[in-house]
């Protein structure tokens, strides 16, 4: 049995590895375009590797998956994120979750778990070849053959019973012309993981500033993301970003990023709430100024920018504020308008929306619909998560159920 894995990634590796588990008797080898497998696992949480999540704050799959929860969740019944955790744990890779519930290994360091990948890979027996362009995949007479940049690797004319594809996200679409001359429906790819440009001068001279609980969203829609948020030299970046931008991928690129943003600095969008709070603090502090009597979750000059946001000078009496004016900073507090700009970027990691259409493969084993023996792992699929170890824990996952996708094929092939 000949299975190759065209992706040399978390995905790949992963699903190459449960292969050969299951099918200890096939070859496998993976195939990488570049010259290092494992790149964006090296550079992902800041070289720390955000390997899974505890989905303790998770009540429903789709408020950390705009696209794929449906089909992730049938997918977890068979490997989710315990079951990730408790994998990394017995291979030699201790790990910690955070008070954000993220799970980092215990070694804060990236290649603990390239190292634990590569390693186990290696014990199998998984072949791994680099700087190998696939560039389509051909259905032959007992099976898929793989067409390649050149033909000095000796991968060209060979026949594989099963092939996976695991290459990731591709925004610009490489490989889906190809994908779609066989018979797939390919969902358009754009980025669903950035920061936004905001062009306020006023805003970004705060930049290193953080909000630890705030609101962003898209005026008009449900499109909303939480958490902490950090306001940077070219607009707003921190979790509450991160989560909108994926929400709001297809719409975002739609517009050309260019939109109208709200964002509810006092954590929630209640305006009546957050000006009772502020008729507390008149209370308490009415002969004192405004710039220093703040709510405990702002920051003094953040603080004095929205108090001008809303009219109101830091040097003016809090006993000298009228009704209209508090009005006015609740308001500023729970829905303060922006306008994003453009498109910023998240330190050097990416997410990309679209891929391989979910309604192209079979659920249960990922295996393509229009080209049997042909399946998919990973993002190269239309599944992205929002920041938070989300992405990673659908990589295992889908490796997960490909590897045993292929291995009920294979079988029931011999079998017959």
């Amino acid at each position: 049995m000949n299975i190759a894995i065209v992706g040399g990634g978390a995905a790949g590796f992963f699903l190459a590895i449960h292969a050969k588990e299951l099918l200890p008797k096939a070859r496998v080898v993976i195939i990488e375009k570049s010259s290092q497998p494992l790149s964006k696992v090296k550079m992902s949480g800041g070289g720390r590797c955000n390997v899974t999540n505890s989905f303790a704050l998770v009540s429903d799959l789709a408020q950390v998956y705009p696209r794929g929860a449906k089909l992730l969740k049938r997918l977890f019944a068979a490997f989710n994120h315990e079951d990730a955790f408790e994998w990394f744990e017995s291979h030699g890779v201790p790990l910690v979750t955070q008070d954000d519930e993220c799970v980092f290994p215990r070694s804060q360091n990236s290649e603990s778990i390239i190292l634990c990948l590569t390693r186990r890979a290696k014990e199998l027996g998984v072949e791994v070849r680099t700087k190998v362009s696939v560039e389509g995949i051909t259905p032959v007479e007992g099976g898929l053959q793989l067409q390649t940049e050149s033909t000095f690797h000796g991968l060209q004319n060979e026949v594989f019973h099963a092939v996976a594809l695991t290459t990731g996200g591709a925004s610009k679409g490489e490989g889906h012309d190809w994908l779609a001359a066989l018979g797939h429906r390919i969902e358009p790819p754009c980025p669903s993981l950035f920061t936004f440009n905001i062009a306020d001068r006023a805003l970004t001279s705060l930049m290193g500033i953080v909000v630890e609980e705030a609101i962003a969203s898209i005026p008009g829609t449900k499109l909303r993301g939480e958490g902490p948020l950090l306001i940077t030299h070219w607009g707003l970046s921190g979790p509450a970003i991160l989560k909108l931008s994926s929400h709001a991928a297809r719409h975002l690129h739609n517009a050309n990023y260019r939109a109208p943003l709200l964002i509810a600095w006092a954590g929630t969008t209640n305006s009546e709430a957050v000006l009772q709070a502020l008729l507390t603090l008149q209370n308490e502090g009415g002969r004192k100024q405004m710039g220093n009597v703040r709510p405990d979750y702002l920051q003094t000059r953040l603080w004095h920018y929205l108090l001008q946001r809303a009219g109101l000078s830091p040097e003016k009496l809090w006993g000298e504020v009228g009704r209209k004016g508090l009005n006015r900073l609740a308001n500023v507090l729970t829905a303060d308008a922006y306008t994003i700009t453009g498109q910023g970027t998240y330190k050097e990691e990416f997410v990309t929306c679209g891929g391989v259409s979910l309604k192209s493969v079979h659920p249960s084993t990922l295996e393509s619909k229009p080209c049997p023996g042909l399946f998919f792992a990973g993002e190269v699929l239309d599944i992205d998560g929002v920041t938070g170890g989300f992405n990673f824990t659908a990589a295992w996952s889908t490796a997960y159920a490909a590897a045993h996708g292929i291995a009920a094929r294979l079988q029931q092939e011999n079998a017959e």
